[in-house]
């Protein structure tokens, strides 16, 4: 497989930014994916000890990527404790 792509890329260079793009592309959405899946206060993977991590979040923690003029360590609490 990785020959006959060795095998295209010599024979035409021009499609060499398009496989460096594509391959950073997917990288970037796996990142981001596994971000998600491992940072994000609404996904519970471990049911018995933390069934609800949304509870346990502090008011002053930030957990979204990119947040415009926010300030998460003037925030007070808003909700009460369960």
């Amino acid at each position: 497989m990785f020959g006959v792509i060795r095998k295209q890329l010599k024979s035409h260079p021009a499609l060499i930014p398009l496989f460096v793009f594509i391959g950073g592309g997917a990288t970037m959405s796996m990142l981001y994916l596994s971000r998600l899946a491992l940072r994000n206060p609404d996904v519970s993977w471990d049911r018995k000890n933390n069934p609800e991590p949304w509870n346990k979040m502090e008011p002053t923690q930030q957990y979204k990527l990119f947040a415009v003029n926010m300030d998460y360590s003037k925030l007070k609490k808003d909700r009460p404790d369960f």
